[in-house]
């Protein structure tokens, strides 16, 4: 009988093994895919590409046991090969090959070269051929700038007491209201599709206190736009014995110091690769909605058109603003209209037109909401009906407060717009793995 013990070390090393220093001279294995092969006759340069990184293999005629002619780019390989350290080499070291094993082959050319170092390809092009083009080394850079976001949020939140959790997609009624859902047929039973876990984690608050979640939210807006997407994965946290919130916004700007930090250090290769340089978040300034709207209709010459709402050039201004006379490429925006918030959130009590809410704007993008709700049963009910809604409609979620809720607030942060930001990129279809959009449902 055999029993499964846990992880074996595998025989074969990996680039981080490689590069620290004591492998030179010894003969090692490696697995990775043929990423491309340049044949300069009696010696080729086959270069892997492993999730680290590319290595350089140097094939030798004569002492590599191995015929150059059968191998192919994206074939699966094992080699065997001596380390030498190389400075011009890609990782610094390359592999004096001394046997490659195939371990699979395609069965066709690739349709585009992913090798160079750039696509240069249509956006159009790129998506259509995703599960191919996420193979070129500055598509790979942008989520592993993406996984370094994600880890930052879920390691600080952790430090900071909250606990992660897990809440459905698949709901009765969604937390926005209104008509942009998708709707279900759920067992002959209405549902629809998550457009946040608002509820949920308020819900959970008067469980642990300080919860957080990273997960899918769908929006059935029919936007084309370079800012919109049907399926996005929104970054929550909500926290409960707050004083103001204020706490919440503090809240958010420690985890993008902590964020941007880990990302310095462990991330330096793809920010590397994609001339980006982290902003300074050490201070991030805050302006009042109606201040804002004032500000730049002054400086910029621009009509106040809706005084409720901001428009995209309205973002874009404020955001130029705070840059040109804070230095700043992110800015606090609170007090939003109470008309233009959902009913959950907290009015402010100086002046019941506003609430306690904010949006955070990154280079003149909104890339979070968050806010203040209200805590208090007699008070929410007493907004929704104001607002016409019936409070029978969502008896579940209000019994949070019929049986005591803290206070208590939080935000939902978009984490492919605030990557299109951080990497400068014209569209959020470039910082999505595998896009949803209204013309979009494959690949």
């Amino acid at each position: 009988m055999e029993f499964i013990r846990g992880v074996k070390q595998k025989e074969t090393m990996e680039i981080s093994e490689v590069v620290s220093g004591e492998n030179e001279g010894k003969t090692i294995r490696m697995e990775g895919s043929v990423h491309t092969i340049r044949d300069m006759g009696d010696v080729a340069f086959v270069i892997l590409r492993k999730a680290e990184g590319l290595v350089q293999c140097v094939f030798e005629e004569g002492k590599t046991e191995f015929d150059l002619s059968r191998l192919k780019e994206e074939s699966a390989v094992r080699v065997t090969g001596v380390v030498s350290f190389e400075e011009r080499a890609p990782q610094g070291f390359e592999l004096r090959l001394t046997a490659i094993e195939v371990l699979s082959q395609p069965s066709e050319g690739l349709p585009i070269a992913i090798s160079k170092w750039k696509l240069n390809t249509s956006l159009e092009t790129k998506l259509a051929l995703r599960p191919i083009t996420l193979r070129n080394p500055m598509e790979r850079a942008k989520f592993r700038i993406q996984e370094g976001i994600v880890r930052g949020f879920r390691d600080f939140l952790h430090l900071q007491k909250f606990t992660e959790i897990r809440t459905p997609k698949i709901v009765a009624r969604g937390a926005e209201g209104g008509s942009n859902v998708f709707k279900l047929d759920y067992f002959n039973k209405k549902a629809e599709l998550g457009q946040s876990p608002q509820f949920y984690k308020q819900t959970m608050v008067g469980v642990y206190d300080r919860v957080f979640e990273v997960a899918p939210v769908f929006r059935a807006e029919k936007h084309n736009t370079t800012r919109h997407i049907n399926e996005y994965t929104s970054m929550d946290f909500e926290m409960g014995y707050i004083d103001s919130f204020v706490e919440i916004m503090e809240m958010e700007t420690g985890m993008l110091q902590y964020t941007f930090d880990l990302l310095s250090k462990e991330y330096a290769k793809e920010l590397k690769m994609l001339k980006i340089d982290l902003p300074d978040v050490s201070n991030i300034p805050t302006v009042r909605f109606d201040k804002a709207k004032e500000l730049v209709s002054e400086k910029y010459n621009r009509k106040i058109k809706n005084p409720y709402d901001l428009e995209p050039e309205e973002e874009v201004l404020i955001g130029r603003y705070f840059k040109e006379e804070c230095g700043s490429d992110f800015v606090f925006v609170t007090h939003y209209p109470s008309k233009k918030r959902p009913f959950y959130a907290m009015d402010d009590p100086a002046d019941e037109r506003f609430t306690l809410s904010f949006d955070l704007l990154f280079k003149g993008l909104e890339i979070t909401t968050g806010g203040q709700r209200i805590h208090d049963y007699e008070t929410i009910v007493k907004k929704m009906e104001a607002r016409g809604m019936n409070p029978e409609d969502i008896s579940n979620y209000l019994m949070i407060f019929r049986y005591g809720m803290p206070p208590h607030g939080g935000l939902g942060i978009g984490l492919e717009r605030l990557t299109m930001r951080l990497l400068d990129e014209a569209n959020i279809r470039e910082t999505t793995l595998f896009p949803r959009d209204v013309t979009r449902l494959e690949p």
